[in-house]
């Protein structure tokens, strides 16, 4: 039985938007205000909190402005009650992003994933179209723009995970729009030109959605474990929120990518078997291990910016015993063992 993690939903989102020194830092040089567009998903909440307790704690004056369409629930409200200003705003609408405020600093995490197989125009829209609306709106900013590990396609495992430098290969319109995404980036940065980063994540997890809370889900529901993508990578998402914020002082012309990833690679049999033990249920397994997998590199962001914090074994107790103790979630299965590219 593993010790207790965390109280309630916003003891974690404390630690999930805990800055690291290297963050505070950054925000005590960083000039002028930022703006978070697509701060509505599931990281960008905790990524803006982090945000804004970083520029409190450096002692700098600035807005920090969040965009989303807002449609349901109170995020809102309470991003406005962490001090984040909000902005309800539909990114595809040309004249409402045109009202958008000028800002010198950028995170832009909008795109969509879920929902892209039958829906293939909108998904090429929010993911390949959208970035040089961005840019042309914003051609002075200085732009930390999320892409995904999905974009280097299936590698073998051997190969120890796709560095930043490897030939891409995504597989399905998600993949290939997000492919897209990084380009039209790159364009901009390279003929503007601006300072842009490409965050490539693989995988950002915490205790209410992700890999492992995927896996710890269907272990304590009794359901069968998928084998075929038998390995993965896995970053706590307050690790994540902390990476991802910190290139914005590695953006440049050209644009430089960088794999936002844990350190390990993950072996599904063995990460469903440990919460076999610590739920104290059965584990089923159907299908065999693949030879290859989505599978990234971290090493260069973390001799960028430093270790993660939190390892994968503290992420697995921290994950069984939430769901054991009926923590929340936010209903928002990863998928991670899709193969085929199609979400």
């Amino acid at each position: 039985m593993p010790n207790p993690s965390f109280s309630d939903v916003e003891d974690l989102e404390l630690a999930l938007s805990e800055p690291t020194p290297a963050v505070v830092e950054m925000f005590r040089q960083l000039q002028g205000d930022l703006l978070i567009l697509g701060v509505g998903g599931k990281m960008g909440p905790t990524l803006a909190r982090m945000a804004q307790r970083a520029n409190e704690m450096a002692g700098t004056k600035r807005r920090l402005i969040g965009v989303s369409r807002f449609g349901s629930g109170d995020l809102q409200q309470r991003l406005n009650h962490w001090g984040i200003e909000t902005i309800a705003a539909d990114l595809l609408d040309e004249r409402q992003l045109r009202e958008l405020p000028d800002a010198p600093n950028i995170v832009y995490m909008a795109g969509m994933k879920f929902g892209a197989s039958g829906n293939e125009p909108l998904t090429w829209a929010m993911n390949s179209y959208l970035p040089g609306m961005i840019c042309r709106r914003y051609p002075k900013s200085r732009i930390a723009a999320f892409s995904t590990g999905n974009i280097y396609g299936l590698l073998p495992i051997t190969r120890g995970g796709s560095i930043e430098s490897d030939p891409l290969n995504p597989t399905g319109d998600y993949a290939m729009s997000c492919l897209g995404r990084e380009r039209i980036f790159e364009h901009f940065a390279k003929t503007n030109p601006q300072p842009i980063s490409i965050i490539r994540l693989n995988y950002a997890c915490e205790l209410r959605y992700g890999v492992l809370v995927d896996m710890a889900r269907k272990v304590w529901a009794g359901q069968p474990i998928d084998l075929a993508m038998g390995n993965f990578n896995v970053i706590w998402q307050g690790d994540a929120n902390a990476m991802s914020l910190l290139t914005l002082s590695t953006a440049a012309s050209p644009a430089f990518a960088l794999n936002v990833a844990g350190p390990e690679i993950m072996s599904v049999r063995r990460v469903c078997e440990q919460f076999s033990q610590l739920m104290n249920k059965p584990v089923e397994f159907v299908g065999t291990e693949a030879p290859d997998a989505l599978l990234s590199n971290g090493q260069l962001g973390h001799h960028l910016f430093g270790y993660p914090r939190i390892g994968a074994q503290q992420m697995i107790q921290w994950v069984a015993d939430w769901i054991m103790r009926g923590g929340a979630d936010l209903g928002k299965p990863t998928h991670f063992e899709t193969r085929d590219g199609k979400f």
